[in-house]
Order: structure tokens, then C-alpha cells, then sequence
């Protein structure tokens, strides 16, 4: 080792010396030439020849003699020191050309692998992924906190990981030893294609150069215009489309193609057998192709160098000669190659006497014996392997579109059949071929990325594979082509198919080694690269029963999967570590490794499977295992649902979730298998999270109170709009209450059924707050009663006394009069309105909690399901959901009872304070006072009209019926209570009963409003009393009195039937008010004489001017109120339509006159 990096040494020296001495050669020849005129140095104009030559850029001093021939020497030593730093640049359009520093006959062949990119695109994401994990720093990363152990988990992956070059190992045949390009061995691979198409006995004649288009999807799009018609030999009509197609493909001019096809033309007629070899084809084209042929002289030169290479490379370095045809054969090449003695020096007869030569020498090397005995074997077969496999491969390169190089052309399979032309001369066979061509095919995906040219390579190696064994001979031709290969760190000689199994399955090693870096973005690859690895026996076949085989592909695959999964980890950890989100890092991570689970369960387990049945466990436990170590110390330091906590708890518990029910279900798997695995021990989130959950919802209990209170303090009682006729402070509850529930279930942690109680708690508390208040606000119905007049006995007179005056009103304090005056029916009704909503809204608040419980609940039965017998988890489900149901129940169904029972009072004390407090004045006071007649109920309607018409612009309509049933009902009550209780100023004689009948049945149609109010069958119902009533005072005063009598002896005996506070038709509190109001001497001698009762005619039946002062009037409650003040237009009414309808029929029936 240390002789051979003495020589490269030396070799680099002298190539640095001559480099000197031409450059100062150079500029000697400048400073002789006169071209300079004059020479600046810092102490002025001076010669130049005592100015360092090694420190002045002979670009610089070139540039000056074009500009005026002033040189700078300051400047040029600048120059100098400035290209120094970079490649000798060609100043050409494209920018890309350079100038060797070293010979490149010495250097040899270029590499072939692919340079690295100098820009990042999504083809080199994974090499950018895996360039960022190889190249992480733990020194740059700025910590934020505690990184819980984070750091070190990422070094330790980073050193488990492997970085390994992603590209496809060569075949290692023998080198070139002239350094053939590959553009040299693409252009001699077409020489001999068209040469081998021609000895093949393919029909020669002279055609015109067709004008259609060309079939080839290629040369559809590469052709322009039409060329120019000239007549030259030509294959046959049905070769020269497909032979056009090759040229194409293979980058070959058409001039040149013209000239290989005319030189080889002569060549088949002088030739007498017809098997051709590379040597006759090259000095065939050396005697027939002249510098003419060529546009410029630089492709004259390439062109013959290339010849001469390949008669060197075969004829001197690979041919086993005497001595003295070595020194002939390398004699007459380095003629050809000088072009001053070739192609000006030489006469014609010279030239050909030096192919002679070269011919003769070649000639006896084709006719040696194969040393194998196959048909058509010919020496170079195995002398010459090195360059015939290379060739080979640039012909089976042709059958990729040059404009698309993942796909192949649609003449594939036909340049394949021309391809076979080629195998004499090559050496190829059909396992050598199919070996190839799948080697072809698995480096174009390489480079391209195209998955069809995987299953194209699959299908070639599979016959390799299920070929039959090869005979002796070739068996061991095919063992004689050699290749070396570095394997454990050492170098082995294999065959060619044995090199290229092992190239391709290295590659394929390399890329399962850390699946998820190369395949997650393109994970349809994944398959077909294990398929083929599979075919060339990297894995085990489906079909294997060879237990060894098949447990070592089990290890291989277990191998991949902790390695893949670690890098896959050590990756999204430095991403993390990296990241300037506010995101805590543990949450981020977690979500990540979410993915990374995600991606082996929906892409690559399915395909390892067949090989690893517990490789989804594998990966399980290492992402389980990685993630549970870094969060154990968060998790002791959590004392709070603090926005870390927040961020970090809901995440770690999805990925344990999920983790966890990938492992159950994998763990069935192998159950059937019998492979036993322990459980995963969990991260146990909710004995952290579950105790804080509690206190943040104690914590929102209290300040959900608190608001409730502050929202019904502010609360006025106006309907929130047209639409929306609740109270704002309901729906501000009612928001506060999902927002929790919201906030509760969002946060996404287990939940048990304690956290159910305190939220259902929170719930109740809440809504039952509001409820009470509302209904404490309420006053008594008995409050807005009039005071009870006292009994008196009808009497008629007409001296005018001093009158005693009738305290017609109860005396209320200050306070409940505020509390009637706020009590308004406008803000009854809002508040009615608001009673119903919470019903209605009760309903959806209970199905979004149950929904969201049901959503958490499958998450906790997974988590027992891994520790608890089947039997016992179906017991207890059935326990806890019975729990679950009577928790709801017992909590929505109380808040809707009372909403509901409080809601009745408030409609009843509507129909209450219409009739018996606003409507007492204009109603209750003035119905039948001193007659009946003048004082008809009719009279009174249109109040009632007004009252309903306001009350349903209000009034929801769901509870529209309710409240307007409330209002008949207290106005049936009123009517009863001005016959019993009316005071002296109203007594009824049994002409006033037939009109107070005719009055209760207008009352009756007003509100039934011709079908469009109150069902006339509920309306009927309600009226009962009130018809009895009247029908007790159209009795005899006789009758009357023995069933006052009959109710006095049940008095007596204790059985008073009005005790209960409730009138009753047949107790004596009725009866005696029916003969009290009856206008009839008998009942009020009877009440005289037995009960001592004063006379009606001792009060004064005239009301007070200021009975009302502190009573509000019904117009001014109208006005009082801005919540009536809807559009009339969506106003539902109960205004009695008898009297328009019945005056509308009247004017049809004058039209109709």
C-alpha cells in the first residue's frame, strides 16, 4: 500500500511540474510576441521578466493584449489567487465545461454514480432526511425547558441508525484499461448492432429516405421537419423504422449513421462467413470514414480515439499475444492516434498497410478456439467479457425513452429480437441476457423512480431464477466471467449473475434497512422492491419449505423493522427537537410517532406480514417504549391541566391509545399462532390526568354560578329578537354550558364516570340556579284577587242615606307592587318563552354530552379489555350503562319538571293578572255594575282583543295555546266572580240571567274565533262552571234555600265541602252569594231574618276616581312595555272575526239583490 501511494505521489508531482512549465512556456510566448505594450507594477513601469510567472493568471494577461496590451501586475496576481479556488472554466453558453487537471488516460473511466445534488426537491427527500439525522448536533439545539431525556434518546438512535449510500453497488467487472467513456461505449454498441443487423443476411437495397412520420412515440415528439431526400444503402423496409428508432434512442447522427451504414456495407460484401467481431468493425470504419465525414476536427479525433481504444483494448490488453504482435499492434495505434502523421502524413496505401497489419493480427486472434466448446463461441467471448457485458448494457439502455426515461418505448420488444443479433459476437446468452436486462431495469428505477420498471426487473429475474440448470460448458463460461465484489470487508470473486443478485440485493437491503425513510412518500414501491428481493433470494419465496430459509427471512424482516422504526423515531425526534413551534415537544413527538405507527400499520406491515406475522408487535413496542421513557418524568412533575399539561396529556394518551389497539389486534393474531406476547404496559394517563379533570371541574362549577347569577342580575326580560323570543340570559347560560362541556371532552383524556357526575352536576346546578331564581320572582296568584266585598241583601230604596264605601281593593305594601309593576305580561310572556327554550334546549344539551360520551367510552372499554374476561367486561357494561341512563335521566328530567311546573305558574299568572289586575278596571269592576243590560260582556272585548293581540306578538308559538287557554280561563273566572262576589252594586233578576247566558256564549265564541282559536271541545269543557253557576241563579229562591239549608247541617256535621279554599256548586259559601245577588224579596227577607245580613243599599256602588293610583292601567302597561312592539304583520291574533264575517255576508247578499 505504501509503493502504491508513493507512485500516485509521483504522478500527481509531474503532472503539477508540467503544468508549470507549459504555463510559463505560455508566457514567454506572450512577452516575445510584442503584444504588450506596457507592464504597471506597484513602483511603476518595469519589464516583466523579473515577475513571478506562477503568480499571474494567463487569463488576465490574454484579456489585456485583446483590450490594449496594458497588463497590471498587481491585478494579474489577484486573478491569480481567484481562480485558484475553483475549476478552470471553458466560457461557453452552457457554463459546464472544464479542463482536467490530470491526464485522463491515468484517471481512467468516469464514475459512475450519480454526483450529489446541489438543490433539494422531493427526489431527494429521503437522502435529505437521512442527511439531517446523520448530521445532527446535540450542541445546536437550543433548549426551551426540560427536554425530558429527549436529547439523549435522539443520540442514541442517531447511533443505532445506519447511514448507508442509497445508490446500487456496481457489478465490479475488470476496468477498462483505456478509459472508455461511456458515450464511447454507447456509440460503438450501435456500430456493432447495425454491423451484426448486416452479416445477419438482412436484405440490402438503395431507398429513398421515407417522408411519413415515424410510428415511435419517441420520434413523434423528437421530429421536427422533414429531411432532405438522398439516396444511400438501406436494411430492409420492415428493419429501417425500427432501426431509425435505435439511432434515436442511442443519440447517433444521421451523418454518422450514413457512414457506419456505407462502411459496413463494404465489409459484408468482403466477408465470406458471417460471424462479425469488434476488430473488423473498428478498422473497417478507420479505412472508410475520413476527417470530411465529420463536422469539426474535435469529433474527427474523439471519434478515431475511440477506435483505436477499442482495437487496444481488445487487441492489447485482452488478447494473449506473442510478444512481438504487442509491439506491432501498439506500433500501428499510436500512428493512427498521432493525427499529424495519419491524416497528413500518410499516403492512402500507408494507411491501409497499417490496417493490414493490424487486420492480420486480429484475424488470428478471431479464429483461436473458445475455451469452452459453445456454439459460436468465438476468443473474445471470455477475453474481452469486461467490454462485451458494458456494450451489451448500453444496448439494452436503448429500450428506455430518452425523453422520458421511465418508461419503456413502444418498440421495446422488437429492439430486444434486433438485440439478440448481437449475442455471438458479445458472448450473451439467454440467462446472461435476462440477468441483464433485470440489472438494466433495477438501475433505470434507481435513477428514475418508476415502480413498472421493478415489476419489469421482477419478472426478468424470475426466469434467471426458474431457469434450468446450465450444462457443463456453460456452466462454466458462466462462472468464467468473474466479478469483484467487497463483501464483509473483503473482496470476492463471483460470477456475473451471481454479481448482479448481490448488487440488487444489496440495494434492496439497503432500502429495507430504513423502509420508512425511502418508501414513506412513495409507498406503493415498498411491495415490489420485497418482491423482488424475494425473487433474487434476499427473502424467502411464498412457496419455501425450507425451515432454515424461511426463519433466517423472519430474522432478516425483524432486523429491518427495529431498524427502520429506531431511524424512523431518531428522525421525528430531531424534527422535534428542531422545531420553533409552541407546541410542547413531548406533544409534537407523540404525534409523530402516531404517523410513523400509522404508516406501518396501513403500508408495511401488510407485506412483511407473510414473513413476520409479529413484526406490527415489533414496531409497536418500540414506539411504545421510546415515547413511555421520555414521558414518565413529565408525567411526575404535572400538577396542574396547565397548557403544557393540556398539550402533552391528550397526545400521549392518543398515541398509547392507538398503540395499544394496534397491539391487542396483532396479539389476536398470533394467539391463533400460538406466539404469546405480554400486554403493553401502558402510560397509565388517567391516574395523572383524572384527579386534575375533578379540580378543573369543581373550578368551573363555581364560576358557572357565579355567572349564571351575573347574567340574570343584568337580565331586563326583552326577547332577544323577532326570531328568538327568549331572554338573552338563558342563551348565555345555555353557551357557558356547552362551552364546558366542550372544553371537558375536547380535551381529549380519559374520562370516567365520576367526571360524567361532575359535569352532569355543573349541568344541573346551573340550569336549577336559574330556575329557582325565575320562579322566585313570581308573586302569589292570590295578590292580584280583589278584596272580597262583604254580603250583603238585595234592597231598593229611595231616601238617600249616608252610604257606607266598599274597600275594593286588597292593600299591598311597596315592595309587591314593585314586584307586580316588573311583573308585566310582555316580560311574562319572555319569560314563558325563555321556560320553553330550556326545555327544548335541555334536550340537545343532553344528546351532545351523551354523543360525546359514547365517543370516549370504546377507548376505555379497549384499555380493560386487554385485563378483564370477556364475561366480566359484558356484566359491568350493562351495570355502567344502566348507571349512565339513570344519571341523565335523573338530571334532564328534574331540570324539565320544573321548567315545566314553573312554566305552568307563569301562564297561569298571566290569564291571572289580564283579567283580575290590568283588565280589573275596565272588566272586572264595570261588568253588570248597577244593571246588566247597559253593562253587556260585549262591551268589554275589545280589551281582551287588544291584551291577546299584544300577548301573541310576544309569545312563543309552541306556547301560544297554553297562555291564550290561561287567559280564557281567568276570564271565565272573572265572569263567575262578578256573579258571587260583585259586591252590593250587582244583583240579577231572571231577565238579566237569559242576557248574562247570551253574554258567557259570546264570551265562548270569541274565543273559539270561528275555528281559528281555541278548540271548541276545550272551550265547552271550561265553561261548565260558569253555565251552572248562572243556572243556579235561574232557580226558585225556594230551591236555593233548602240547598243553602241542606250545606249549613253538612257545616255543622263538619263536612264542608269548601274548606279546601275551592268554590263548589253545592257548598254553602255559593249558595249563599247566589241569594245574596239575586234581585228577589223572598231571599233577601230568608238572609235577613237568618243570617242578619246589612242591606246593598247601605254602600255606596259608585267606583273611586283614585281606586287605580298605584294600580297600573292597561294602557299604560301597553305603553310601559317595548317588547309588543312587533310587526303587525306576523302578529297571530285572537280578535273575534264573527262581526267582519258576518257583515261580509251581508254585503254579498245586497250585491246578489
Amino acid at each position: 500500500m505504501c509503493i502504491t501511494g508513493r507512485r500516485i505521489k509521483m504522478e500527481q508531482d509531474s503532472l503539477l511540474q508540467r503544468y508549470r512549465r507549459d504555463r510559463r512556456k505560455l508566457l514567454e510566448f506572450l512577452l516575445s510576441s510584442g503584444l504588450i505594450k506596457e507592464v504597471r507594477t506597484p513602483s511603476g513601469s518595469t519589464p516583466l521578466s523579473d515577475a513571478d510567472f506562477d503568480k499571474l493568471s494567463a487569463d488576465y494577461i490574454l484579456h489585456c493584449i485583446k483590450s490594449g496590451g496594458i497588463v497590471d501586475v498587481s491585478e494579474a496576481s489577484n486573478k491569480y489567487y481567484a481562480e485558484s479556488a475553483h475549476p478552470i472554466m471553458i466560457h461557453s453558453k452552457l457554463g459546464d465545461s472544464y479542463f482536467l487537471t490530470s491526464d485522463p488516460d491515468i484517471a481512467g473511466s468516469p464514475p459512475r454514480r450519480v454526483p450529489p445534488s446541489t438543490s433539494v426537491s422531493s427526489n431527494n427527500h429521503a437522502s435529505s432526511s437521512s442527511s439531517k439525522l446523520d448530521s445532527f448536533d446535540m450542541k445546536s439545539v437550543e433548549t426551551h425547558g426540560d427536554d425530558y431525556g429527549l436529547k439523549q434518546k435522539v443520540e442514541a438512535a442517531v447511533a443505532r441508525a445506519s447511514f448507508t449510500d442509497s445508490g446500487i453497488p456496481s457489478l465490479g467487472l475488470p476496468t477498462l484499461k483505456t478509459g472508455l467513456s461511456d458515450d464511447d461505449l454507447r456509440e460503438s454498441a450501435y456500430e456493432l448492432l447495425l454491423a451484426s443487423m448486416f452479416f445477419s443476411g438482412v436484405e440490402l437495397f438503395p431507398v429513398e429516405d421515407r417522408k411519413k412520420e415515424k410510428n415511435s412515440k419517441f420520434l413523434s415528439r423528437l421530429k421536427s421537419k422533414r429531411e432532405k431526400p438522398h439516396s444511400r444503402p438501406q436494411l430492409s423496409e420492415r428493419h429501417s423504422e425500427l432501426v431509425d428508432t435505435i439511432r434515436a434512442q442511442m443519440q447517433i447522427s444521421e451523418a454518422m449513421d450514413a457512414c457506419i451504414r456505407r462502411n459496413m456495407v463494404q465489409l459484408t460484401a468482403r466477408r465470406t462467413c458471417g460471424q462479425i467481431d469488434l476488430p473488423q468493425i473498428s478498422l473497417e470504419l478507420l479505412i472508410g470514414i475520413f476527417r470530411s465525414d465529420f463536422p469539426n476536427e474535435k469529433s474527427y479525433i474523439q471519434w478515431k480515439s475511440r477506435q483505436v481504444n477499442i482495437l487496444e483494448e481488445l487487441l492489447y490488453f485482452s488478447a494473449e499475444l506473442p510478444e512481438t504482435e504487442r509491439v506491432i499492434i501498439k506500433t500501428c495505434l499510436a500512428k493512427i492516434r498521432d493525427t499529424k502523421e495519419w491524416d497528413v502524413a500518410m499516403s492512402p496505401a500507408q494507411r491501409v498497410e497499417i490496417i493490414s497489419s493490424i487486420r492480420q493480427v486480429a484475424s488470428k486472434v478471431f479464429f483461436q478456439q473458445g475455451k469452452f466448446g459453445l456454439q459460436n463461441e468465438t476468443y473474445y467471448w471470455q477475453a474481452a467479457y469486461h467490454l462485451n457485458i458494458r456494450l451489451y448494457e448500453k444496448l439494452l439502455n436503448g429500450v428506455f425513452d430518452i425523453l422520458d426515461e421511465g418508461q419503456l418505448i413502444e418498440e421495446a420488444d422488437a429492439i430486444l429480437s434486433l438485440i439478440k443479433l448481437t449475442w455471438s459476437t458479445l458472448g450473451i446468452t439467454d440467462k446472461l441476457h435476462d440477468a441483464l436486462y433485470g440489472w438494466a431495469l433495477v438501475q433505470q428505477f434507481v435513477d428514475t423512480a418508476e415502480g413498472t420498471l421493478l415489476e419489469h426487473a421482477g419478472l426478468q429475474l424470475q426466469r434467471v431464477v426458474s431457469a434450468k440448470e446450465d450444462d457443463c460448458n456453460e456452466g462454466q463460461y458462466m462462472n468464467s466471467i468473474t466479478c469483484l465484489k467487497e463483501r464483509n470487508g473483503s473482496q470476492k470473486k463471483l460470477n456475473l449473475v451471481q454479481s448482479i443478485f448481490l448488487s440488487i440485493g444489496t440495494w434492496c437491503d439497503s432500502k429495507l434497512q430504513d423502509y420508512h425513510l425511502h418508501f414513506s412518500e412513495k409507498p406503493v414501491h415498498f411491495k415490489k422492491v420485497v418482491a423482488l428481493a424475494s425473487t433474487i433470494g434476499l427473502l424467502s419465496s411464498a412457496d419455501c419449505a425450507d425451515k432454515v430459509i424461511v426463519n433466517a427471512s423472519r430474522e432478516k424482516v425483524k432486523s429491518y423493522v427495529e431498524r427502520s422504526v429506531e431511524a424512523a423515531i431518531g428522525r421525528v425526534a430531531v424534527t422535534v427537537l428542531e422545531s420553533k413551534e409552541r407546541t410542547h415537544r413531548l406533544a409534537l413527538l407523540a404525534n409523530q410517532l402516531r404517523l410513523i405507527a400509522d404508516r406501518e400499520l396501513k403500508i408495511f406491515f401488510p407485506v412483511l406480514r407473510q414473513w413476520s406475522p409479529e413484526s406490527m408487535m415489533i414496531s409497536v413496542q418500540k414506539l411504545h417504549q421510546f415515547y413511555g421513557e421520555i414521558l414518565i418524568p413529565f408525567l411526575k412533575g404535572v400538577s396542574s391541566l396547565s397548557e403544557d399539561a393540556r398539550s402533552v396529556l391528550p397526545a400521549a394518551y392518543a398515541l398509547d391509545n392507538e398503540l395499544g389497539q394496534i397491539y391487542t389486534s396483532a396479539l389476536e393474531e398470533q394467539k391463533v399462532q400460538h406466539s404469546p406476547r405480554p400486554y403493553l404496559d401502558h402510560y397509565q394517563i388517567e391516574k395523572v390526568s383524572g384527579p386534575l379533570i375533578i379540580d378543573w371541574v369543581i373550578g368551573q362549577h363555581t364560576h358557572i354560578l357565579e355567572w349564571t347569577r351575573r347574567a340574570l342580575d343584568l337580565e331586563d326580560w326583552e326577547p332577544l329578537s323577532f326570531h328568538q323570543r327568549q331572554a338573552a340570559s338563558i342563551v348565555e347560560v345555555f353557551r357557558i354550558l356547552e362551552e364546558t362541556v366542550d372544553q371537558l371532552f375536547g380535551m381529549n383524556l380519559p374520562l370516567d364516570i365520576t367526571h360524567l357526575q361532575a359535569l352532569l352536576s355543573i349541568v344541573f346546578h346551573s340550569l336549577d340556579a336559574y330556575l329557582q331564581r325565575v320562579l322566585n320572582q313570581l308573586v302569589e296568584k292570590n295578590h292580584l284577587y280583589p278584596s272580597a266585598p262583604p254580603l250583603t241583601r238585595y234592597t231598593e230604596t229611595a231616601i238617600p242615606l249616608i252610604k257606607k264605601r266598599l274597600n275594593e281593593y286588597k292593600v299591598l305594601d311597596d315592595i309587591m307592587l314593585d314586584r307586580l309593576n316588573e311583573l308585566t305580561i310582555p316580560k311574562l310572556c319572555i319569560r314563558l318563552n325563555t321556560l320553553q327554550y330550556i326545555q327544548k334546549q335541555v334536550g340537545v344539551l343532553e344528546d351532545d354530552i351523551r354523543n360525546s360520551w359514547a365517543a370516549v367510552r370504546p377507548s376505555l372499554n379497549q384499555t380493560q379489555a386487554e385485563e378483564e374476561p370477556v364475561e366480566i367486561l359484558e356484566s359491568d357494561s350493562l351495570t355502567h350503562n344502566e348507571t349512565v341512563d339513570e344519571l341523565f335521566g335523573t338530571t334532564f328530567n328534574i331540570i324539565r319538571d320544573t321548567a315545566k311546573d314553573i312554566g305552568q305558574k307563569t301562564c297561569d299568572m298571566i290569564g291571572t293578572r289580564v283579567v283580575f289586575w290590568d283588565l280589573r278596571d275596565a272588566f272586572l269592576f264595570h261588568l253588570y255594575r248597577g244593571n246588566v243590560e247597559s253593562t253587556r260582556l260585549e262591551n268589554f272585548l275589545p280589551d281582551f282583543d287588544t291584551v291577546l293581540d299584544n300577548v301573541c306578538g310576544v309569545i312563543d308559538d309552541a306556547v301560544r295555546d297554553v297562555v291564550v287557554i290561561s287567559i280564557y280561563k281567568a276570564s271565565l273566572e272573572g265572569f263567575v266572580w262578578v256573579l258571587l262576589d260583585g259586591g252590593p252594586c250587582r244583583a240579577f233578576s231572571d231577565s238579566d240571567i237569559i242576557l248574562m247566558e247570551e253574554d258567557l256564549l259570546t264570551l265562548k265564541e270569541f274565543f273559539i274565533a270561528d275555528g281559528e282559536g281555541l278548540p271548541e271541545s276545550l272551550v265547552e269543557q271550561e265553561a261548565k262552571f260558569a253555565e251552572r253557576i248562572l243556572h243556579m241563579f235561574s232557580l226558585q229562591t225556594e230551591t236555593v234555600i233548602q240547598m243553602l239549608m241542606t250545606a249549613s247541617e253538612l257545616i255543622s256535621m263538619g263536612l264542608d265541602s269548601n274548606k279546601q279554599g275551592h268554590t263548589n256548586l253545592g257548598d254553602a259559601h255559593t249558595l249563599m252569594r247566589v241569594l245574596c245577588h239575586k234581585k228577589d224579596r223572598e231571599a233577601s227577607k230568608f238572609l235577613k231574618v237568618q243570617y242578619q245580613l246589612p242591606m246593598s243599599s247601605d254602600y255606596d256602588d259608585t267606583p273611586l276616581g283614585d281606586s287605580t293610583s298605584r294600580l297600573p292601567r292597561m294602557s299604560d302597561v301597553l305603553k310601559r312595555s317595548t317588547s309588543i312592539r312587533w310587526n303587525k304583520k306576523r302578529q297571530s291574533s285572537f280578535k273575534s272575526m264573527k262581526k267582519k264575517i258576518q257583515g261580509a255576508t251581508n254585503e254579498i247578499r245586497n250585491v246578489g239583490r
